[in-house]
């Protein structure tokens, strides 16, 4: 959303593409760094040393006394055979077969996972794909799963990972352009010899990270559900339009202002860092304050979090980082505490759809909650509370906006 007469000159967008370039999107994670802990300088290898020289069986390495050859170039199908585990040779009723279901159960699996359809006479799956496509008929066949939900869990890996995917390959074919001066195409080719190395430990990092995320989403659902639900009690009637819906959520957003004048002064890199800090920024402070980024949406992040006072925590924190940030713009935020529907890993509901009307009217910099969020803020001494003339709101009416200030203590504090 951008703001409504939100023009920017042309210098201050060239000045803040040119900071994009000049700057590093993210912090040196693996820079060396002596017995203190600080970053030392690498030592310049001579051309004599290691990295000047091809390992004993490297494949770029020649016979002794002989110059180094040319290794074979990786194709796509090369990669194929490594993620899939072998040549495709079976078709989907031998495969539907093995599973024990009806080729239209199957199919019905492997469309939410994903896949494109496939003829009977296509040579489709590969032998190593026969026991992991058994695994959602096995659930249902013990009772573990309903069909349904079945189908439910399987479109969720599926989008996800297909997201994940995109985003990465992307990230890195970014990596090589700017590292590398390669082009676009230049670089997506050299990608395909780069991913034999990076298929396994990515694999490694993903399993691992659901396992944390499943492990907090277990304590979220154990331990502080109930707590969620009778805090957001408070300051109701039971009349609410939310009323009904199980989740009590802190639903917050943040817009950056005059995105779009932005973005029609910015060549495509400059675009994309430009995007790319926003959610790096977005992200890292939503999970430092506990909450979770449910989604981006070009210009807006929409996050959610357990309490009122963790929202806020959020919210002023965000508003912070962009009102200080030599690069981005400023943003406005708005946060509603009230009862969400989750769903297909979004969320839904009048609280969501107060949020985003909120973030509308806020100004540039501004962070706005509405009356009865405020009334479950009010007496904590970190939030200050300064109640705005109401506004015709669509879709809601007359409401109470409420401005939302730092108040005592730190904060969100970022390492």
């Amino acid at each position: 959303m951008d703001e409504p007469n939100g023009g920017v000159p042309r210098e201050d967008s060239e000045e803040r593409g040119a900071a994009l370039e000049a700057s590093s999107l993210d912090d040196a994670f693996l820079e060396p760094l002596d017995e203190e802990g600080l970053p030392v300088e690498d030592e310049p290898l001579d051309e004599e040393g290691p990295a000047a020289r091809p390992a004993a069986g490297d494949p770029g390495a020649g016979a002794p006394g002989q110059g180094p050859r040319q290794a074979r170039r990786m194709t796509s199908k090369d990669i194929e055979v490594l993620l899939l585990g072998g040549e495709r040779t079976l078709k989907r009723r031998e495969v539907a077969a093995a599973a024990g279901v009806s080729l239209y159960s199957a199919r019905k699996l492997w469309r939410a996972l994903g896949m494109p359809n496939f003829t009977d006479d296509d040579l489709a799956f590969t032998q190593a794909e026969l026991e992991p496509l058994k695994v959602m008929p096995r659930l249902v066949r013990e009772g573990k799963l309903t069909e349904e939900a079945a189908i439910s869990v399987a479109r969720a890996i599926g989008q996800m990972t297909d997201r994940m995917v995109v985003w990465q390959v992307e990230a890195l074919v970014e990596d090589m352009i700017s590292s590398q001066g390669m082009s676009d195409s230049e670089a997506r080719v050299a990608l395909l010899e780069r991913l034999p190395d990076l298929v396994g430990p990515l694999e490694e990092v993903l399993v691992y990270s659901w396992h944390r995320q499943l492990a907090a989403g277990v304590q979220r659902l154990v331990v502080r559900a109930q707590a969620g639900l009778d805090s957001s009690e408070e300051g109701r009637d039971g009349t609410e339009d939310d009323a009904p819906l199980p989740l009590a959520r802190a639903v917050g957003f943040a817009d950056l202002v005059s995105y779009t004048s932005l973005s029609r002064r910015m060549n495509e890199r400059t675009l994309a860092q430009l995007v790319q800090r926003f959610e790096n920024r977005c992200s890292e402070i939503i999970a430092v304050g506990g909450g979770r980024l449910v989604k981006t949406i070009g210009d807006e992040v929409l996050y959610i979090a357990e309490t009122p006072a963790a929202g806020a925590q959020i919210a002023l924190a965000l508003s912070k980082e962009f009102a200080e940030d030599e690069i981005l713009p400023q943003c406005r935020v708005a946060m509603v505490w009230g009862r969400v529907l989750s769903r297909l890993g979004d969320i839904y509901g009048p609280t969501v759809n107060l949020a985003a009307r909120l973030t509308a009217i806020a100004e540039p910099g501004q962070v706005l909650v509405d009356d009865v969020t405020a009334k479950a803020l009010t007496g904590d001494e970190r939030f200050v509370l300064e109640h705005r003339e109401p506004e015709m709101v669509r879709g809601f009416g007359e409401i109470h906006p409420v401005s939302l200030r730092h108040g005592t203590g730190p904060g969100i504090v970022l390492d």
